[in-house]
C-alpha cells in the first residue's frame, strides 16, 4: 500500500489518523515557489559580481526604467493627442449634418450652435465658443445657420446649442436669458456644458492671459434654461 496515494481506502485512513492528512499543491503554491526559487538564483548571481559590476548592472537597469518610463509617456502623451483633435468651430451645411452631427455623436461630444450673423447674442456665443473649442479638444464644436438645420425655425429661439453625445441628442439650450442675453459670460456656457457632460474639465487647456479667476464656473445664477421642442431636425 502507497500512503501517498489519493485512493478511497487510504481517505479512510486519514480521516481515523491513522495516515497523514494528505498536502494538495496548489497554483499559486507553485508561482510562489517559483517566484521565491527565482529570487534565490538573482541572489546568488549578484554575490558573485564585484562593486564594478555591480555598478555597470545598476547603470543598465536604471536606464532600461527610465526607457519603460519614456515609452510609457509616450503612449499616454499620443493617446490624449488621439482624443484632443478637434480645436475650432467649424461652419457645417445641411448636407454635412448626418456625418459632422448624428453619425460623429456616436464617439465624440458635439456641440452644435444654430445661428444667424444678423443676431447679435448669436455673435457673442459663437465668440464663446471659439474659445471654449480651443480649451476643450476633444469636444467638437460646430456651428450652422438655423433654418438650414431645422427649416423656419424662429430667430426668436437664437441662438441655440444642441448638444449630441452617443449617437442622440443629449441636451439643448434656447436663448440667453438664462445668463443674462448679451451679458452671458463664456464661463456660464463652459458651465452649462459642463454640467450636461459635453466637456471633461480633467483636458481643459488654459488660454494664453487667461486669468484663473475668470475660469471659475459658479456665477451663483440659479436660473434655467430655456427649452424648445425641436424634434428631430434634420
Amino acid at each position: 500500500m502507497n500512503p501517498e496515494e489519493d485512493t478511497e481506502w487510504n481517505d479512510i485512513l486519514r480521516k481515523h489518523g491513522i495516515l497523514p492528512q494528505q498536502v494538495k499543491i496548489t497554483q499559486n503554491d507553485i508561482y510562489d515557489s517559483a517566484v521565491e526559487q527565482a529570487r534565490e538564483e538573482e541572489s546568488k548571481r549578484l554575490e558573485k559580481l564585484d562593486l564594478d559590476e555591480l555598478d555597470e548592472l545598476e547603470d543598465e537597469e536604471e536606464d532600461e526604467a527610465l526607457h519603460q518610463y519614456r515609452q510609457q509617456r509616450l503612449a499616454e502623451m499620443q493617446a490624449q493627442l488621439d482624443k484632443e483633435k478637434f480645436g475650432e468651430l467649424t461652419q457645417i451645411s445641411e448636407p454635412d449634418y448626418k456625418k459632422e452631427v448624428t453619425l460623429a455623436s456616436k464617439e465624440n461630444w458635439i456641440v452644435v450652435h444654430l445661428f444667424r450673423d444678423s443676431i447679435p447674442e448669436c455673435k457673442l456665443m459663437n465668440r464663446h465658443l471659439s474659445l471654449l473649442a480651443q480649451q476643450y479638444r476633444s469636444t467638437k464644436f460646430v456651428k450652422i445657420i438655423s433654418v438650414e438645420c431645422i427649416h423656419n425655425y424662429p430667430d426668436a429661439n437664437l441662438p441655440t446649442l444642441l448638444v449630441y453625445g452617443e449617437g442622440d441628442m443629449r441636451s439643448q439650450l434656447v436663448r440667453l436669458d438664462r445668463f443674462g442675453g448679451m451679458r452671458t459670460k463664456k464661463k456660464d456656457i463652459e458651465g452649462y456644458l459642463k454640467d450636461v457632460g459635453a466637456i471633461d474639465p480633467s483636458l481643459r487647456r488654459s488660454l494664453p492671459g487667461e486669468d484663473d479667476a475668470e475660469s471659475e464656473n459658479d456665477d451663483g445664477d440659479d436660473g434655467r434654461a430655456v427649452y424648445f421642442d425641436l424634434g428631430k431636425g434634420v
